[in-house]
């Protein structure tokens, strides 16, 4: 019976149970640790996006003949330059319609409240229910607004002290663009020859999956924003620039993020013009045809291998359990375990031909 892969299983499940009733028993060793992980997650994690951004770069000046230090010092610049345009002719402009966003956000309170007391003074065959449902909303309106402008601000709070982590993010990012190579030999260099290749081979195919995502979601990102903000120009609506970079950082959340990002432009445009509504959704329908039949099949293609159903109950689960950090890094997360787990499971299946093909 312990020749049998069921009972095998079913042991393995046991040991890794038990893996994790000793591991939250021993939670003083492991606290320590979490915590000096959880402060240096956050530049390991910002230089590490940089990093899949900025190699393909990187390479393209290693193949203009120049040393990797300068190639290194030529993305900095670039990124330096890139940094200065936007601070200088993207960030006022943007800083100028969200401060005008925000003191109109009275005005428009104030107007769904004439509206709905309006509603309520003409309506004789509103059941009692409605009614108040319709007064609770009234008389906590501005307790909500009032709790959705501190979770901004403290929001804002959180991202001030998320900069000072942003000084570390280009010190990692140089030694990950200059040493980043030699990370797989590192790790090799302990097994044997069969098996580091299994190994080097595991690390490849992550690697390939994380640069399949992050560089498609990026320049599908920034695809939504043009479009959007070419779109909402077009229309003229108001706020243009700031509501399509907006929808271009939300639709990084796959399948669930257009549906998010173009909530607040309806929610403008209903203020602007009772039409504007209809002309928004049009220039979001067009701007997502144009991504999901042109630029994500060229793009991301079918590197990740996974299906819309799959993507759709993951982000939901993940925005459950993490809010909006979760539904941001829970597909690429699932992609490497995916990844992980086909390669091993592979490699089981060749250890059963070969014993030499197994990792442990």
């Amino acid at each position: 019976m312990i020749q049998k892969r069921w009972f095998q299983t079913l042991i393995l499940f046991i040991l890794v149970f038990l893996l994790i009733l000793l591991i939250k028993a021993a939670n003083f060793i492991f606290d320590p640790i979490f915590q000096y992980v959880g402060a240096v997650a956050f530049p390991i994690i910002g230089a590490g996006l940089l990093f899949y951004i900025t190699r393909p770069l990187m390479h393209l000046l290693e193949k203009l003949r120049l040393h990797r230090i300068l190639a290194i010092t030529g993305v900095f610049i670039i990124l330096v330059v890139a940094l200065f345009i936007v601070s200088r002719y993207i960030f006022p402009i943007l800083q100028s319609q969200f401060s005008t966003l925000i003191n109109n956000i009275p005005g428009w309170v104030s107007a769904v409240e004439d509206f709905i007391d309006y509603w309520q003074d003409n309506q004789n065959s509103i059941p009692p229910e409605v009614n108040e449902t319709i007064n609770n909303i009234t008389s906590n309106l501005q307790s909500y607004i009032e709790s959705t402008m501190s979770f901004i601000f403290g929001f804002i709070g959180e991202f001030i002290s998320i900069l000072f982590a942003l000084v570390l993010i280009p010190f990692f990012l140089f030694f990950m663009l200059k040493d980043g190579e030699k990370f797989v030999p590192f790790i090799t260099q302990f097994f044997e020859k069969k098996k580091a290749a299994n190994i080097r081979s595991l690390l490849y195919k992550i690697d390939e999956t994380l640069t399949s995502y992050i560089q498609g979601q990026l320049i599908v990102a920034l695809c939504i924003g043009v479009l959007l903000y070419i779109g909402y120009s077009i229309i003229n609506l108001n706020y243009a620039l700031t509501l399509a970079i907006f929808g271009m950082v939300i639709c990084v959340i796959p399948f669930i993020g257009p549906y998010l990002a173009v909530t607040p432009a309806i929610i403008v445009g209903v203020f602007q013009d009772p039409l504007m509504p209809v002309w928004i959704a049009i220039v979001m329908i067009v701007a997502q045809q144009i991504e999901g039949n042109l630029v994500s099949p060229n793009v991301m293609g079918k590197a990740l291998h996974l299906h819309p159903l799959t993507v759709i109950t993951i982000v939901l689960a993940a925005g459950s359990i993490g809010g909006l950090l979760g539904m941001l890094f829970a597909i690429p997360l699932y992609a490497v375990v995916k990844t992980i787990i086909s390669h091993f499971y592979h490699t089981y299946q060749d250890a059963q031909k070969d014993e030499e093909d197994a990792l442990i």
